[in-house]
């Protein structure tokens, strides 16, 4: 048997979640194509259909949302937490550490039921924004926002993050990046919680080991590299030079070529509208500019295209929002993809149990301790 590094090309489940066409560069959610989904649906209708299948109706929408908001207050005790975490210490760690910690003040917490999942869900899609954006206030020597009753998730949190509301416009940016990023197949993060709760672990613990897994770089953590690649790199003409040198020392450039994706991520052709409006609209060109040109030559050097982490890096940046909440924002947004591969998971569960291609030796003899 020949192992497959990776699990690359590897089927491993059916679902009925996420399509994706690596070759033709689409992308769907639950049959809605993305680029419809972000122009003319918000979070919240996304994360109602990826976890019921279908879009909500009016009513259903003013219902759900209206749920969620009310949901957005932390537990005392995982807010003392959060505001107790060191100042020094990463937004992933201290996101994870409070995911975990809120199994504790949740009375169903250990029910596996569908009812019981689906709140749970609400719950955590409703406190992951509360429980980012306390955290960087706190270690800023700034008061905790109270969340509001009302408002998007998006206008939400961006006014918990800044203590003001902020311009509509930016709400509805930011809207559309939890959008794309909601859900992308079994991706590592992904599969990481549906490996959990196939044991029949509890969601929060397939949500905190799906956390666990976004932190990395070659994951969720891709686009704060980009950004820190582009503030290295500082002007427009030093991109040739840096990125060859790169290439020549056989470096990675974040946010270019992708796993699943032989074209451009569509995801990508999306924010790079996004990067481009937000360079027009305050932000200024240098960015932007930095981005189609590193574009350029990857796609002539190693004929690669931009992932989804490319060009959301320079929006994330343009809006203010720091560096090491990026990968935050992702888990902020992925929150509904991972409950509803849980939800999945759990109405149809087997162990996920593969194996390896041992490649040690055999038959070995023990040698007493003394003889060794």
């Amino acid at each position: 048997m020949k192992a497959a590094t990776g699990l690359e090309d590897v089927v491993v489940a059916e679902s009925e979640i996420c399509y994706i066409d690596g070759t033709k560069g689409i992308l769907a959610y639950r049959g809605y194509p993305i680029e419809e989904l972000a122009d003319n649906a918000t979070f919240e209708e996304v994360v109602y259909l990826l976890w019921h299948g279908k879009l909500p109706n009016k009513t259903e929408l003013e219902k759900f949302s209206k749920g969620l908001a009310q949901q957005r207050n932390l537990p005392k005790p995982v807010l003392d937490l959060v505001l107790s975490a060191p100042r020094e210490a990463h937004p992933m760690d201290v996101l994870r550490t409070a995911v975990s910690a809120l199994a504790f003040y949740d009375p169903e917490a250990e029910d596996s039921s569908l009812g019981a999942n689906l709140r749970k869900a609400g719950r955590l899609v409703a406190q992951t924004p509360t429980i980012i954006a306390a955290f960087n206030r706190a270690r800023n020597d700034l008061p905790v926002v109270e969340p509001l009753k009302e408002k998007s998730l998006a206008e939400n949190f961006l006014y918990m993050l800044a203590g003001q509301e902020m311009m509509s416009v930016l709400s509805r940016v930011l809207d559309v990046c939890l959008v794309l990023h909601a859900d992308h197949d079994l991706n590592a993060s992904t599969f990481a919680g549906r490996v959990a709760v196939s044991t029949l672990a509890d969601l929060y613990s397939g949500v905190t080991a799906a956390i666990g897994t976004l932190k990395g770089p070659l994951h969720g953590g891709a686009n704060t590299r980009v950004m820190q690649m582009l503030l290295e790199i500082g002007e427009l003409e030093k991109v040739d030079g840096y990125i060859h040198s790169l290439l020549e020392r056989k470096g990675k450039v974040m946010g270019i070529g992708h796993r699943v994706y032989k074209t451009m991520d569509p995801r990508a052709k999306i924010l790079k509208q996004y990067s481009k409006w937000m360079s027009e609209h305050g932000c200024g060109p240098l960015w932007y500019n930095m981005l189609t040109r590193i574009e350029g030559i990857m796609q002539k050097e190693k004929g690669l295209d931009p992932n989804v982490d490319f060009y959301s890096a320079s929006v994330y940046y343009c809006m203010g929002i720091p560096l090491d909440l990026y990968t935050t924002i992702f888990a902020m947004s992925r929150m509904a993809g991972w409950t509803a591969h849980i939800l999945e998971q759990f109405a149809d569960n087997r162990l996920i149990r593969p194996i390896t291609e041992y490649k040690g030796p055999l038959n070995k003899r023990f040698v007493p301790i003394a003889k060794r």
